[in-house]
């Protein structure tokens, strides 16, 4: 995906009948070396392209950042704000993602390992243009909004990570009465879902950007760390 080309699929009917369509998938990122190319500054990869990633390492702990305790972020009384709103709407944030954000070891980890300038901006609960009920919270978003990451909470209780080109909360399309259905459809278009829990994006986006720094380094000429060159093996053994 380049920085100004939208990834879009189409999204028919209104939100009644779309709300049991599954979104479209793949990840955006940027290269990762010689492991895998990219045109521009992010591409849209298929997920199963993927490395496979390890599920007794995505315990919700965040044991292989170090864990989620010690002393409070920034953030705490937001995210006490935000579980606020979402309980009048029945909803509530994945405990992994209330204790990272939480945290003050791991609040600003996504913005200390990317090479493309991300930032964490948390906002509050955004209304799905996809699903009656269901809502969407921002977490990060690339220096340009070339792509912006939202945790997505069903009814249901599902909570997953989707991207967009589209900044929801500043779009403005649900402030003045209900939306038409062609501006929903265009909303609900830009969405792509990306990771199925907030830890399993967080564990692919911290290693292919520390991943990113090994191979772009000229000063990196001893062996990966195990959880890299696992990951990077994936992609050699694709190639061969």
């Amino acid at each position: 995906m380049s920085d100004s080309m939208p990834v879009s699929v189409s999204v028919p009917g209104s939100a009644a009948d779309t709300a049991a369509l599954p979104f479209p998938t793949g990840w955006c990122a940027t290269d990762l070396g010689n492991f895998r190319p990219c045109a521009s500054t992010y591409e849209v990869y298929p997920l199963e392209s993927l490395p496979p990633l390890e599920a007794a390492h995505l315990d919700g702990g965040f044991d292989w950042l170090g864990g989620a305790g010690g002393p409070r972020s920034g953030h705490t009384e937001h995210l006490a704000a935000t579980e606020r709103e979402l309980a009048e709407a029945g909803l509530t944030l994945p405990e992994g993602f209330a204790a990272f954000y939480g945290s003050e070891s791991l609040c600003r980890v996504f913005d200390e390992v990317s090479v493309t300038a991300c930032w964490s901006h948390l906002s509050g609960p955004l209304r799905s243009p996809v699903e009656e009920g269901a809502r969407l919270v921002r977490f990060l978003r690339d220096q340009q909004d070339c792509v912006i990451w939202y945790l997505y909470l069903r009814p249901s209780g599902e909570a997953f990570v989707v991207f967009s080109h589209l900044e929801l909360e500043s779009a403005g399309w649900w402030a003045d009465g209900e939306p038409t259905e062609e501006v929903r459809a265009a909303v609900a278009s830009s969405l792509m879902r990306c990771a199925d829990t907030f830890e399993e994006f967080a564990y692919r986006f911290v290693v292919e950007n520390e991943l990113w720094m090994q191979a772009h380094s000229a000063g990196a000429a001893g062996p990966l760390a195990h959880h890299l060159r696992t990951y990077a093996d994936h992609y050699a053994s694709a190639a061969s």
